[in-house]
């Protein structure tokens, strides 16, 4: 007989832990002085709590593989590192960048070197699961590498489409999280077919997660979101939101828009204020909402199908639906 799932919160109270007392014994410090930086600005852990959830439906020690689950999130942090050094941005969870703490080149050392810790990390696990956990890590590595490179190139075209869009914010997101439950049904000697179906859950909610993040840009509370709204705005990011509104907006309408986004000098709150109002009229609130419930819903399809218990199932279900509602 099985015990009963661990709890999110005490799964990520044991991932934050295991972090902490992550030993970083190589010299020179000054190479691991960022990689422990990073990885202490905390952050939600999703990525190592979906991959102890899941590995928790089948088997009862998800604690036996907190090192390749603390593996993925140093993989995560290190993305988030380098994308920072390319936005050139300033903060990060409230506190300064890598690049800004030290220097660009630091940023590229240490992140290069944190890609390594990485897979050093991810690779403690069974013997007998070392193949296709590797596996899968490293081609979802490579698509997350190719859904920056998408994001980039949507920055010089104006014609981006939803379906361009859905597939750059896959790779670029969504794959990690399915990657993190898959991994945990691996690790726990999972079925092909729950491994599988896990996996599509993971895309799934990773792609309602990410329209999410692109609603909380422009709707959020900045005092929750942690961070200054309308981001997105001002960089004529293509989001789903930016790329339906000129889709689906009046010809006056399509006019404002692109008077906004082709303006070089602007009042930063008066843009953000307008195209706001213009997502209003044209009703891109409510449809950003809908299309995160139909990916989250479309997601719950395949955690329905994973031949466990259903009882055993409603920690990862509650999980997700939490990560539903943050607004931040």
């Amino acid at each position: 007989m099985m015990n009963q799932p661990i709890p999110s919160n005490e799964l990520l109270t044991l991932v934050n832990q295991f972090i902490d007392a992550l030993p970083y014994d190589r010299k020179p410090e000054t190479i691991y002085a960022p990689i422990k930086y990073v990885l202490s600005l905390g952050g939600k852990r999703i990525r190592p709590v979906l991959m102890l959830l899941a590995y928790n439906l089948f088997k009862d020690d998800p604690k036996s593989i907190l090192m390749p689950a603390c593996g993925l999130e140093t993989y995560h942090n290190y993305t988030l590192l380098h994308d920072d050094l390319m936005d050139n941005a300033d903060v990060r969870r409230g506190h300064p960048t890598v690049h800004r703490k030290w220097d660009a080149n630091t940023a590229i050392l240490s992140g290069d070197s944190m890609l390594v810790v990485a897979y050093q990390r991810i690779a403690q696990c069974h013997p007998d699961k070392l193949k296709p956990v590797l596996e899968l890590f490293t081609e979802t590595a490579l698509e997350i590498g190719e859904g920056q490179q998408y994001d980039m190139d949507f920055e010089h075209r104006n014609d981006v489409t939803e379906d361009e869009y859905i597939e750059m914010i896959r790779l670029k997101t969504s794959v990690l999280l399915a990657c993190a439950v898959k991994i945990g049904a691996i690790l726990a000697d999972a079925s092909d077919e729950d491994a599988d179906n896990l996996y599509k859950f993971g895309e799934q909610i990773g792609l309602a997660f990410q329209l999410q993040d692109d609603l909380l840009d422009v709707y959020g509370d900045p005092k929750v979101f942690g961070k200054a709204i309308g981001g997105d705005i001002t960089s004529n990011k293509k989001t789903y939101m930016l790329i339906n509104a000129f889709q689906r907006a009046n010809e006056q309408q399509r006019e404002q828009l692109r008077r906004w986004t082709e303006a070089v000098d602007f009042d930063r709150e008066e843009k953000i204020a307008a195209v706001t109002e213009l997502y209003n009229q044209i009703g891109i609130r409510e449809l950003c909402e809908q299309k995160i419930n139909e990916y989250f819903q479309e997601g719950v399809k395949y955690l329905d199908r994973v031949s466990v218990d259903e009882q055993r199932k409603e920690e990862l279900r509650q999980y997700t639906f939490e990560m539903m509602k943050r607004q931040r």
